[in-house]
């Protein structure tokens, strides 16, 4: 029994050591002539086809011999095929093949051909155990339309995938590719990048990324590192960035910064969505509109600084990813700059100024010139004429989200699904650049030593016609012509289109420029510096007029709308700017704070003039209140419509026109208190102000006005109809600003509601013993309270108190 057993484990031994033996040896299947060369343990086939472990080696001669170790090598030379199981099939016309580890080294006019993947090289290993292909001296990929070319790459036959090292340029029908470490799958057409990389389309735009990926087929990108897009004088950037390049949508997520240098318009937010067709960009997710202004003056800015890029908690980019330290604006984010916390002293007022503007969302986009209708008011710095304001129409209607076009955009920024995150980094190793061609210990075969010609051949026609009479043999044949018939004539191509563009893509790779790094935030500091730069007047082509292709842009505020500047705040449910006018419109409650003072209407329109603050217009119930000595008093002046104007971007002077009413308070500035309050009506207002103060207030065609001592006035006198205070809603800095939101339209509303009010001099309750208030005698040419200390011309002392008729009042800012 123990014999049987040992005979059957000698015969299992023998049999896996034959069948090792057999892996390991390279079997022909047919040649036209072979020859032995026993001194140099040669043999050498004309035309041969061998088979080993299911692949064939075809040429037109070659000769196998072994070295001291017994290990076999074959030399082939001439139309070298090599065809595998899997369909992949290898041209070239030299081979050097190492039987036991299944190593081929091809030189010259090297092809390897992967269902629609083409590799061609004139230098190529391939592990034919691994499926893995190397070419280290250049060469290029072509899958149909995308073709690859780089100094280095391995070629993973199982997987389909394909790394490239070094000077990576792919070119498609509708991008070029500039890289330095790619990867890319022949079967999905997926790229994958994973250093600095250009993507430019033949449009002009291009897109910028450290890590991420591109599908040449669909377009589409997704983004996470160091990510950028550009488009002629448009940059968008992101924390993460997804692009479809077959509709033109680009979406950036966190840390969003937009610059349109062209235009000088910055934003940034948390989300951003561009589409290329109408040139739009909407800004979510806490975003902010930047515009510089600039101040007349020759005087070195030395005040403190801040970057146009600071950090707002999540939301805005910092200095180090948008611009250079040089990239600095005065520092603006504060109200603290003077007595009333509003104005800045002109001494310090530094040569440009920064206006921040918010919402919910933010929209901005390309529109022809010719379909932009323009706010033309003729305004006059000197008020023109009065006219007769009864029963006509200010403005228009709040914008609606629905007719203004944002719709769709917005829905697409709010409802889009999340960003897409590449999958992680290939876990397979990539093969070191330096992958020797033969292993080590191999002896090279004479370099003399060549197919014999045809006067040394001799015929072996019994041998060769024995070898073909076994069926696994012809089986093995048949297949070897079957898989290289099955390759496309297309793709075989001849050695001189061979040659001509390995030539040409060594010479491409040579003079492009692949990104090293750090692009992104070079071209965005110098977006960024453009900002700070005196706009360029626009000049519009004869031609793009006559075409009607001149484009302006446009920008929408939605909802819960902030504007903050050092000495001008705002907010409105939505506004509109349109850059041909610069003019801001106001809707939907609209507020603005400027000179100390908190402005009302139902409609505001302000606009900017050479980058500077030129007028402003309210219209509709429109109302001025401010307050002074920190008490409930409120000076305030209305009308149907107030115009104002700015000279160096302050405010100078303003008309009140339309059934002009105004009531403030005249204050004794030695002894700190409230003496009387002073009620006008008339045609209109003139009020001159210099330094965030009142000069002149001039009534012009007075109705009528009143002088209450201060201790004598009744409660329904101290607020004028459509009075509303609101200093909570106020932005006080760019970070209050995205912090805040406004309140409903009925909350906030400040009036006072004393029943008993008390004079600021400690006197008695007002009651109705008091003596009613002076009344004053209209006069159309003499102001209601000329400069000065002096009384009204119009008025009697005698008509008041003996314990007034000598106060000297002084006059508070209004």
């Amino acid at each position: 029994m123990k014999k049987c057993l040992l005979l059957v484990s000698l015969a299992m031994m023998a049999a896996l050591s034959l069948h090792a033996q057999q892996g390991n040896v390279l079997r022909l299947i047919s040649s036209s002539y072979s020859r032995v060369n026993p001194s140099k343990n040669l043999t050498i086939h004309y035309r041969p086809v061998y088979e080993h472990n299911g692949s064939t080696l075809s040429a037109d001669s070659g000769y196998l011999y072994k070295d001291n170790e017994a290990r076999q090598f074959f030399e082939a030379f001439g139309k070298v095929i090599i065809t595998q199981p899997n369909g992949t099939v290898i041209y070239a016309d030299k081979l050097h093949y190492t039987v036991d580890t299944r190593l081929a080294t091809l030189t010259n006019n090297v092809r390897m051909v992967d269902g629609n993947a083409v590799l061609t090289t004139n230098y190529l290993t391939y592990n034919m155990n691994t499926h893995v292909g190397t070419y280290t001296g250049g060469g290029r990929i072509v899958n149909t339309t995308d073709t690859i070319t780089s100094r280095n790459a391995y070629y993973f036959d199982n997987t389909k995938d394909a790394y490239f090292r070094h000077n990576v340029v792919v070119r498609t029908p509708d991008v070029n590719i500039f890289t330095d470490t790619m990867r890319y799958n022949s079967a999905t057409k997926m790229t994958y990048f994973y250093g600095p990389t250009n993507i430019k389309g033949h449009g002009g735009e291009n897109l910028y990324t450290e890590r991420g990926e591109y599908n040449t087929e669909t377009k589409q990108a997704w983004f996470d590192h160091n990510n950028l897009y550009t488009e002629g004088s448009r940059f968008l950037r992101g924390d993460s960035l997804y692009y479809d390049g077959q509709v033109g949508v680009g979406r950036a997520v966190n840390n969003v910064v937009f610059i349109d240098t062209a235009d000088q318009f910055f934003a940034y937010g948390g989300m951003g969505l561009y589409r290329s067709d109408n040139e739009s960009i909407t800004m979510t997710e806490r975003p902010l509109v930047v515009t510089v202004t600039r101040n007349d003056t020759t005087a070195s800015d030395t005040s403190a600084v801040g970057s146009i890029a600071t950090p707002i908690d999540s939301v805005a980019t910092p200095i180090d990813s948008v611009g250079a330290p040089s990239l600095t604006l005065p520092d603006t984010d504060t109200l603290a700059r003077s007595a009333d916390s509003l104005g800045m002293p002109p001494a310090s007022r530094p040569a440009v100024d920064t206006i921040y503007m918010t919402a919910d969302t933010l929209f901005s986009q390309l529109i022809r010139l010719k379909d932009y209708v323009p706010k033309v008011f003729d305004l006059d710095r000197e008020g023109g004429e009065i006219m007769d304001y009864e029963d006509q129409d200010y403005g228009e209607d709040p914008l609606d989200p629905d007719d203004a076009g944002l719709t769709d955009t917005a829905a697409a920024a709010i409802g889009l699904d999340a960003l897409q995150q590449p999958p992680a980094a290939d876990s397979l190793a990539v093969q070191p650049d330096t992958a020797s061609p033969v292993p080590d210990g191999t002896p090279s075969p004479p370099d003399t030593l060549r197919a014999p010609s045809d006067s040394l051949a001799i015929a072996y026609k019994d041998s060769v016609a024995a070898d073909l009479a076994a069926k696994t043999d012809a089986a093995v044949l048949n297949t070897h012509i079957q898989r290289v018939e099955a390759v496309p004539l297309a793709t075989q191509l001849g050695h001189d289109a061979l040659a001509k563009n390995l030539v040409a893509d060594s010479l491409l790779r040579s003079q492009v420029v692949i990104p090293s790094g750090g692009e992104a935030d070079s071209l965005m500091a110098e977006a960024a510096a453009a900002l700070l730069r005196p706009a360029v007047k626009d000049t519009i082509p004869k031609d793009s007029l006559a075409n009607d292709t001149a484009r302006t842009r446009i920008v929408k505020a939605y909802y819960n709308v902030r504007l903050f500047k050092s000495d001008l705040q705002a907010v409105a449910d939505s506004v509109y700017y349109g850059y041909p006018d610069s003019m801001m419109r106001f809707f939907g409650r609209p507020m603005i704070w400027a000179q100390g003072s908190q402005m009302t209407a139902d409609t505001i329109y302000m606009q900017i003039r050479n980058e500077q603050l030129d007028n402003m217009l309210f219209v509709g119930n429109a109302f001025i209140v401010n307050t002074q000595l920190d008490s409930s008093k409120y000076n305030q002046v209305k009308g149907r419509q107030i115009t104002g104007f700015f000279k160096n971007n302050e405010l100078e002077r303003m008309f009140v026109d339309g059934n002009a009413e105004s009531l403030y308070y005249l204050v004794n500035d030695k002894r700190g208190i409230f003496t009387d309050m002073y009620h006008s009506r008339a045609s209109r207002f003139k009020i001159l102000l210099d330094s965030n103060a009142i000069t002149h207030f001039i009534p012009i065609r007075r109705l009528d006005s009143k002088l209450y001592p201060i201790h004598l006035i009744p409660q329904e006198a101290e607020i004028l109809d459509g009075f509303v205070w609101k200093p909570g809603d106020r932005p006080t800095s760019k970070e209050d600003l995205l912090a805040r939101q406004r309140p409903p339209a009925d909350a906030g509303i400040a009036i006072p509601a004393d029943t008993a009010r008390t004079d600021t001099t400690g006197g008695r309750p007002l009651t109705g013993e008091d003596p009613p208030p002076t009344e004053l005698s209209p006069s159309e040419n003499a102001p209601d309270i000329p400069d000065g200390t002096d009384r009204p011309d119009t008025r009697n002392d005698a008509a008041l108190p003996p314990n007034r008729r000598n106060a000297a009042p002084q006059r508070a800012p209004l």
